[in-house]
């Protein structure tokens, strides 16, 4: 791609199971690119099944990274990613023009393409006085808490995230502000372009993709992973779908059938929240699902090859 004016980084984005993986290695082959993962559960390698990893043959069609980098027990956060994959950035555009990134967290995807916003560093007392709050009374408070502090921010934010809500009121408490107003502020800008396309299907059909990949999590495995895992269930990483309702059935708070149900529900929960966040998104550009990989890349292709600047 000589005549691209800057590097290019390509960002593949969409609910969970609409097809990012398989779609990401096509297009990487064909501009004999690399695959970022931006997954943020894709980063644990201790969590394999339930996080619907690359498999190793896909893995060997295309090279990868940001996968298994981490342990559950490293809290890794968005500004941590961002300052990584620009500095793996940096060296990458040295000797390729274009990159792909991948994944369905779109605050991961957010902070590398713009920029994270500029939030104030929190004292360690103040983070450990909510999480006390939370080990001893639970995440209502905190929700209250949220709401008084900062209505506009507890209207979107997932309620059931206790990560996101105490990572909110260290900012209420430390700056007496609220924590939206820190979101939106002007961003850095990046040394290369960004193009960014979403994977969108009907819902019926992208929620029964959902539930079958589910089934097929049980076939592989992810019942005994979990078991593995539980004695580390209070980390933030663990915190997550697939994971959490098997936690709760060995702690005899449902049955294993309700416990698979609920996998299949929360994580159509969680694909219907992906798909309002990248509404949200500027400047992406939705594939209506299925279509041709080949008319995919056409389209790319058509687009940079157009003298305007890309959107």
């Amino acid at each position: 791609m000589e005549s691209l004016q800057k590097p290019l980084l390509l960002v593949i984005a969409g609910p969970t199971a609409s097809g990012k993986t398989a779609l990401s290695i096509e297009i990487a082959k064909h501009f004999e690119a690399e695959i970022i993962s931006c997954d943020a559960r894709q980063f644990y390698r201790e969590m394999n099944i339930g996080t619907a990893k690359p498999s190793p043959e896909e893995l060997a069609e295309a090279k990868h990274h940001f996968i298994d980098n981490h342990s559950v027990e490293h809290h890794y956060s968005a500004g941590d990613y961002e300052k990584d994959v620009l500095s793996f950035l940096d060296t990458y555009f040295k000797n390729k023009k274009v990159a792909i990134m991948v994944g369905g967290s779109g605050l991961f995807m957010r902070v590398v393409c713009e920029g994270v916003d500029s939030y104030p560093e929190i004292p360690e007392n103040i983070r450990q006085e909510l999480k006390d709050k939370f080990d001893k009374e639970g995440i209502v408070p905190l929700q209250e808490e949220l709401l008084k502090s900062d209505p506009d921010y507890y209207a979107k934010v997932d309620l059931n995230n206790p990560h996101r809500i105490i990572r909110a009121l260290e900012v209420c408490r430390l700056s007496k502000m609220p924590f939206s107003s820190f979101q939106g502020r002007e961003k850095d800008e990046r040394p290369f372009q960004v193009l960014k396309f979403a994977l969108n299907w009907n819902r019926e059909i992208l929620y029964d993709r959902i539930n079958r990949r589910v089934d097929k999590m049980i076939a592989e495995g992810l019942e005994a992973e979990a078991h593995e895992l539980y004695p580390k269930k209070h980390l933030n990483a663990l915190q997550t779908v697939g994971y959490q309702e098997f936690f709760d059935f060995f702690d005899g708070k449902m049955s294993r059938a309700e416990a698979v149900e609920k996998i299949k529900q929360h994580s159509r929960n969680y694909a219907k929240r992906q798909v309002t966040w990248l509404k949200r998104e500027k400047d992406i550009i939705w594939i209506d699902m299925p279509t041709k990989t080949e008319l995919i890349l056409e389209s790319i292709i058509h687009l940079l090859n157009k003298n305007e600047t890309l959107p």
